[in-house]
């Protein structure tokens, strides 16, 4: 972030994380647990559906439960990925297809994919729900 900051000053840029309302879409930053400085990740609000952005963290959040497609987490694959001293880290892939599937997630796309998944997932090894992202794809917000 100071690196942001300096950039941003001449431009007259403000960087910080707040919610942005427009007519038929609002998107909310919300507090994920992950490491030890303040980490986010957003409710995307279109009206009649809605996404959940929450490529990083420790703890599946709670505001990500019953949206309409949630990119995720997946750095581990089998074991969350935990931090030098206990401040945070990453959770596992496979944690979070549970989690996702059990609190209404229609749609799961795995975002942050670390190697543990990759080599997994070149194994031919199976998610319970969900899909990995690929890059370049485009991922439609559809409520039916």
């Amino acid at each position: 972030m100071p690196e942001i900051r300096r950039l941003a000053q001449p431009l007259g840029l403000d960087p910080r994380v707040r919610p942005f309302r427009r007519p038929g879409l609002i998107i909310d930053p919300r507090e994920v647990v992950h490491t030890s400085h303040p980490a986010f990740g957003y409710v995307i609000d279109a009206g009649i559906c809605r996404a959940a952005w929450a490529p990083e963290f420790w703890r599946f959040p709670d505001w990500a439960s019953d949206v309409d497609l949630l990119f995720a987490e997946a750095a581990g694959w089998n074991r969350p990925i935990r931090f030098a001293k206990g401040v945070g880290g990453h959770a596992a892939a496979l944690d979070v297809s549970r989690e996702a599937e059990a609190r209404g997630v229609r749609r799961l796309v795995l975002a942050h994919i670390g190697t543990p998944t990759i080599r997994a997932l070149d194994k031919d090894e199976a998610l319970p729900f969900g899909e990995a992202g690929q890059d370049g794809a485009v991922y439609e917000l559809d409520s039916s």
